[in-house]
C-alpha cells in the first residue's frame, strides 16, 4: 500500500476530493488530511489525520527502544562480570534487565516523539502553515490508477507532493516530487 500526499489550496477543494475518492470506492480510512483549519475539517466532515501521522511517536519509539537494548546488554554484562548481588544470581535476572532498559528507551523515546513533528510531514510544515492542506491517500495496488485518474482530472489544483511506499514505517525517507 502507498501513501499519495496531494497539497491542496482550499477545504472546498479537499471536500471535494474526498467526495470523488468515496464515489470511487475508496473509504475514509483511507483518506486523511492535515490543516491548519481543523474547524473546517470538522464542519465539512473530513477525516482528519491522527497523532502517528502528525507526530513522531513510532520513530522515536523504535529508536529509542533500539538504544534501550544496547544499554540494557551492557548493564546486563557489567551485572554479569561484577555480579554485585552474589554468583548465584538467575538468567532470568539478566533478561529482565535487557528487557527493562529497552521498554524504558522505548517510552522515553515515545515521550520525544510527541513533542516532535512527524519527520514526513514536516517538509510540508510552511505550506501547512501557509494555508495549504495535505491530503494522505493510502492506495492499494489496484486502486492507485483510479485515484491518479480522478486527481489529474477532476482536482488539477491539488498538487502531487510526495509517494511513499508506507507512510507507518517511520525510517523510511519520504521525497518530495
Amino acid at each position: 500500500m502507498k501513501c499519495l500526499y496531494y497539497l491542496s489550496p482550499t477545504i472546498a477543494s479537499v471536500s471535494k476530493i474526498t467526495d470523488d475518492l468515496h464515489k470511487a470506492g475508496i473509504d475514509d480510512w483511507f483518506i486523511h488530511v492535515m490543516s491548519k483549519d481543523e474547524t473546517g475539517l470538522t464542519t465539512n466532515k473530513i477525516h482528519s489525520s491522527n497523532y502517528l501521522e502528525q507526530l513522531d511517536i513510532l520513530r522515536f519509539g523504535i529508536i529509542g527502544a533500539i538504544g534501550g537494548f544496547v544499554v540494557g546488554l551492557l548493564a546486563a554484562y557489567w551485572f554479569y562480570s561484577a555480579k554485585p548481588f552474589g554468583p548465584d544470581v538467575s538468567v532470568g535476572a539478566y533478561y529482565a534487565i535487557v528487557v527493562f532498559f529497552s521498554l524504558f528507551g522505548a517510552w522515553e523515546g515515545g515521550l520525544t516523539g510527541i513533542a516532535t513533528e512527524n519527520k514526513k510531514i514536516s517538509q510540508f510544515h510552511d505550506d501547512l502553515e501557509n494555508g495549504k492542506n495535505l491530503v494522505l491517500i493510502y492506495a492499494k495496488k489496484d486502486a492507485e490508477s483510479v485515484i491518479g485518474k480522478i486527481m489529474s482530472r477532476q482536482h488539477p489544483e491539488a498538487e502531487l507532493a510526495a509517494i511513499d511506499s508506507s507512510f507507518y514505517n517511520p525510517l523510511t525517507r519520504l521525497k518530495r516530487i
